[in-house]
């Protein structure tokens, strides 16, 4: 079939896939504490599709022009043998590029292990560089130091690295500084997201947005900076060079600046549900053509039959109404 393009002439180009719906972290904007306790029902593994499952999506998805797959959760580490399903997905599949985003806390003891089965680069969640703001985030108390271990394991696993840093008005906007100079010195690519209204239990307000243009006027007002050319279609970040070649950051602005237009995304939950938009309220479930007959061919034209009728445009149409009342399937099971 190729490449397959939405009604909108937005092509399928990456394809995101949640592991697990679990965390060890509970962070405020994603899985706040007060909700996703200890008591909270969680998927049963049962339900989480599995390795052979996950390895013949992709070999479907890139047969429909797919060139990046990247593991997320939850927390993607917390699924056991992990290495296994990046193995058989360098060997198995016609991926170009295998990529995870964790918290970082495992890496110290994986990031070898990963990176020999296959894994390329990861993306570590990081809000803030202060002890104190960094444990209030993370809702377990998880220390700087911790998930700068797991990068350090990272780096010298041979694993690229970029590092995510969600920022949210009146909780850590103060941090943008104070990261930006030390990623910069690291020569780390720092990537600020704009806080959005994933998922329906985060408190979103458009008062908590720190927009992509107050965090670029901060950092130009530190370190002056110029605008990157766009590396790819569909390019969701924002990037700006440091003139003094120190390195590059991004800005990831789906609220202030969307990008629906060129959104070349698809995401598959822990158990199976195909998500044309982080922002929907409900997938497509996958497991019925996977446990048919469930032939690559009927893979490819599923995935390629719902791509195809694709109309989301969320971040175009927002307001903070319709955020306020249109449900949405939370971050941790569909996935960053």
């Amino acid at each position: 079939m190729g490449q397959v393009k939405d009604q909108f002439n937005r092509p399928l180009r990456d394809i995101r896939i949640s592991l697990t719906d679990q965390c060890n972290f509970r962070c405020s904007y994603c899985m706040p504490a007060e909700i996703f306790g200890a008591d909270y029902p969680f998927l049963p593994k049962e339900q989480y599709l599995s390795f052979e499952e996950i390895i013949r999506v992709v070999q479907a998805a890139t047969e429909l022009g797919v060139e990046k797959v990247r593991l997320t959760g939850g927390e993607p580490l917390l699924r056991k043998n992990l290495p296994e399903l990046i193995y058989g997905l360098y060997t198995k599949t016609a991926i170009k590029d295998i990529a995870l985003t964790t918290n970082g806390v495992f890496l110290p003891k994986y990031a070898k292990e990963l990176k020999t089965a296959g894994l390329e680069r990861v993306n570590i969640s990081m809000d803030a560089i202060d002890d104190a703001i960094f444990k209030r985030m993370n809702g377990r108390s998880v220390s700087v130091k911790t998930v700068l271990k797991g990068i350090e394991a990272a780096k010298t696993a041979g694993l690229g690295i970029k590092v995510n840093m969600v920022v949210k008005k009146g909780v850590n906007e103060e941090q943008i500084l104070p990261m930006a100079a030390h990623f910069k010195e690291e020569g780390i690519p720092l990537r600020f997201i704009e806080f959005m209204d994933v998922g329906s239990t985060n408190g979103w307000q458009l008062s908590s947005v720190v927009s992509k243009r107050e965090i670029v006027e901060l950092i130009n007002s530190r370190f002056p900076i110029e605008p990157a050319d766009e590396a790819y279609y569909g390019e969701v970040a924002s990037r700006f060079h440091y003139k003094d070649g120190s390195g590059e950051f991004g800005v990831i602005s789906s609220v202030t600046e969307s990008f629906c237009s060129t959104c070349t995304r698809a995401r598959v939950s822990a158990d199976g549900k195909l998500y044309t938009c982080l922002f929907a309220a409900k997938g497509t479930d996958l497991k019925p053509v996977l446990r048919s007959s469930g032939s690559i061919e009927e893979v490819k034209q599923f995935i390629a039959s719902v791509w195809h009728k694709r109309t989301d445009r969320y971040s175009d149409e927002r307001t903070e109404e319709t955020a306020k009342n249109r449900p949405k399937i939370e971050m941790s099971y569909i996935g960053g």
